[in-house]
C-alpha cells in the first residue's frame, strides 16, 4: 500500500506545525521521519491517523484521495499507529486490550469470543516474532512487551502502514534490538513503517529512506548509505552539533548527598532497592547506569520523598531528610527531573507558564501568601521559552498540547531556574533531539561547575560515559560496583547484568 501526503499544512493559532509537507511511503519500506522537538513530526502523523485535520493538503492511498476524519477512518484504510505514550488499559489483559472496540463475538447474543481473540493474537505473535501472552495483565508487563501489544492491536485491525512514534524512547538496548527484528519481519511481509525518531544511529541502522523536518517543513531527503549522523544532525537543527560535551575534570568538594543502607519497596511491596549506600559531592556528577527496572526509579523516588524507605538514611548537606515530604526535600535545595514527565513532572491541563513555577508560585516575585502575580509568571515563562527553545503557542498554552520533547524542556527549565545544592536528574534527555540533548548536557556540566552535586540516572550508556565523573552501576536493586568513564563498555555491561562487580575501592 502506497501512502502519499501532498502539501499538508496545519496551524495551531499563530504556530505553523506543518508547512506544505510532501511525503511518500512506498509498500514494504521503513521510512524514517526525523526532526528536532517541535519540528512537526507527531502533528503530521496525527493528521495521517485522523486525530487532527489538515488545514490544507491531500492524503492519497494507492493514488486515490482519501478523507481520514477519525482514527476509525484511518484504521479502515489500514493505517495503524503506536503512540509515544501507549494507549492501553493497565488492568485489562493483553487480549482485552487488543480487541477493545473490535471485539469478536459468537452466538446470537453476541458473547465475546475469547478463544478466537487468543488464537488471533498467538497467530500474529508467531508470524512476526512478537512473543505476547494473550492472558497476561498489561500492567505486569515490561515496557517493551507493552509496545508489542500495541503493534498486535494494529495488526489485528489489518494495518498495512504502521506509524511508530518515538518507539525506542523508553526501551532498553536489548528491547530496541527486539523491536528492530519485528520491524524487519513486518517489512518482509510487505507492510510499510513510518518510523518517527530523533535517534540518528537507529535511523542509519533500520531505515530505507529518510525525510528530515525542521520548523514544520521538509528540509532534506536521503538514504542511510548517502549520509551520516553529523549530516542528519545538521539538517535537523540547522547547525553543527557536538555529540559529546567538553568538560574539565571535576573539582569535587563536600559531601552533599549521603545515602546509607537505603532499602525501598515497590508498589507491590517487593524490595526494589536493597541496602544502597552512595555519596555525591559538590561539583561532581555521579551517573547511575543500569537496565530500566533495576531499582533506579524507586531509588530516586525515595531520595525526593515520593515514597518512604523501608530502612536507611538520606542526608542532604548534613540535614536528615529521610522520609521527608517532596516539598521539604525541595526546600532543602534539591531539584528533581522525574523519568515520567507527564505523571510526575507536569500538570498537563495547566499552562506552560504555570508549570514553570509549580515549586515557586507562593514566593516572590510570583506570589506571596494568597497573592499571585500572573504578569510575573508570564514574564518568567517568556524568558524560559526563549532560553530553552521551548516550542509552544505561547506561555498560556496547556502543557498537554506540547510535544513530548518540549514537555521535557519545561521540566528542565523549571529545575534549572532556581539555586540548587543537589540535582536528581532521571533520564533528562529522554525524548529530546540531538540539538536539545547537546544543550541539556552542557547545562548539566555548567551546573556541576557552579558547585551543584548531580545524581544522573540514565539508561543511555553514551550519556553515562559522557557526563559521569564517577559511575555507579545498579542491578537487581543493588549497587554492583563503581566505574570510571574510561572503563570499557563491555565491563560496565557485565556489571549492569549483575555478572561481575566493580572495584569496591571506588565506592561510595
Amino acid at each position: 500500500m502506497q501512502v502519499e501526503l501532498r502539501g499538508i499544512t496545519k496551524r495551531f493559532g499563530s504556530l505553523v506545525a506543518s508547512r506544505a509537507v510532501d511525503l511518500t511511503v512506498e509498500p514494504g519500506e521503513i521510512h524514517a521521519l526525523l526532526g528536532e522537538n517541535g519540528a512537526g513530526k507527531t502533528t503530521l502523523m496525527n493528521i495521517l491517523y485522523g486525530l487532527y485535520h489538515a488545514d490544507q493538503g491531500t492524503i492519497l492511498i494507492d493514488g486515490h484521495p482519501v478523507h481520514l476524519g477519525s482514527p476509525r477512518a484511518a484504521l479502515d484504510a489500514h493505517i495503524g499507529m503506536v503512540h509515544q505514550h501507549f494507549m492501553l488499559v493497565p488492568v485489562f489483559t493483553v487480549a482485552e486490550n487488543v480487541v477493545l472496540g473490535h471485539e469478536p463475538v459468537r452466538g446470537p447474543l453476541g458473547f465475546l469470543d475469547r478463544r478466537r481473540a487468543h488464537e488471533e493474537i498467538r497467530r500474529l505473535s508467531q508470524a512476526f516474532g512478537l512473543d505476547v501472552d494473550p492472558e497476561a495483565v498489561v500492567e505486569s508487563l515490561p515496557v517493551g512487551v507493552q509496545q508489542r501489544v500495541e503493534i498486535v492491536k494494529a495488526l489485528v485491525r489489518q494495518a498495512q502502514l504502521l506509524i511508530l512514534d518515538e518507539p525506542t524512547a523508553v526501551l532498553t538496548p536489548q528491547e530496541i534490538g527486539e523491536l528492530f527484528r519485528v520491524m524487519r519481519s513486518l517489512k518482509a511481509d510487505g507492510r510499510s513503517i513510518l518510523f518517527i525518531t530523533h535517534k540518528l544511529g537507529e535511523v542509519l541502522e533500520i531505515a530505507d529512506r529518510i525525510t528530515v523536518l525542521r520548523h514544520g517543513a521538509v528540509v532534506g531527503r536521503t538514504t542511510p548509505d548517502r549520509t551520516s549522523e553529523a549530516e542528519l544532525a545538521s539538517m535537523m537543527v540547522g547547525r553543527a552539533v557536538e555529540f559529546r560535551v567538553a568538560k574539565a575534570a571535576a573539582q569535587a568538594g563536600r559531601v552533599v548527598l549521603d545515602v546509607e543502607g537505603l532499602t525501598v519497596a515497590d508498589a507491590r511491596g517487593a524490595l526494589a532497592v536493597v541496602d544502597v549506600a552512595l555519596q555525591v559531592r559538590a561539583g561532581e556528577i555521579l551517573a547511575v547506569a543500569g537496565v530500566q527496572g533495576n531499582g533506579q526509579t524507586e531509588l530516586v523516588r525515595a531520595l525526593f520523598g515520593l515514597v518512604p524507605p523501608v530502612a536507611g538514611r538520606v542526608r542532604v548537606d548534613g540535614t536528615d531528610v529521610t522520609g521527608a515530604t517532596p516539598r521539604r526535600v525541595a526546600a532543602a535545595g534539591v531539584g528533581y527531573v522525574p523519568e515520567d514527565r507527564q505523571r510526575e513532572g507536569l500538570v498537563l491541563p495547566f499552562s506552560v507558564a504555570e508549570n514553570l513555577v509549580l515549586d515557586l508560585y507562593d514566593r516572590a516575585p510570583f506570589g506571596r501568601g494568597l497573592r499571585f502575580d500572573p504578569r510575573a509568571v508570564t514574564a518568567n515563562a517568556r524568558a524560559r521559552l526563549e532560553e530553552f527553545d521551548i516550542r509552544a503557542a505561547g506561555p498560556a498554552a496547556p502543557a498537554a498540547t506540547l510535544s513530548g520533547g518540549n514537555q521535557q524542556k519545561v521540566v528542565l527549565a523549571r529545575e534549572f531556574s532556581r539555586p540548587l545544592k543537589l540535582l536528581i536528574a532521571t533520564q533528562p534527555t529522554r525524548g529530546l533531539d540531538v540539538g536539545s540533548t547537546e544543550i541539556v548536557h552542557r547545562r548539566l556540566v555548567e551546573e556541576r561547575d557552579r558547585g551543584t552535586a548531580i545524581l544522573l540516572v540514565s539508561t543511555e550508556l553514551d550519556e553515562v560515559l559522557g557526563l559521569g565523573d564517577r559511575i555507579a552501576v545498579m542491578s537487581r536493586g543493588r549497587i554492583t560496583g563503581y566505574a570510571q568513564p574510561s572503563t570499557p563498555r563491555e565491563e560496565i555491561g557485565l556489571m549492569m547484568a549483575g555478572v561481575t562487580s566493580g572495584p569496591a575501592a571506588a565506592a561510595p
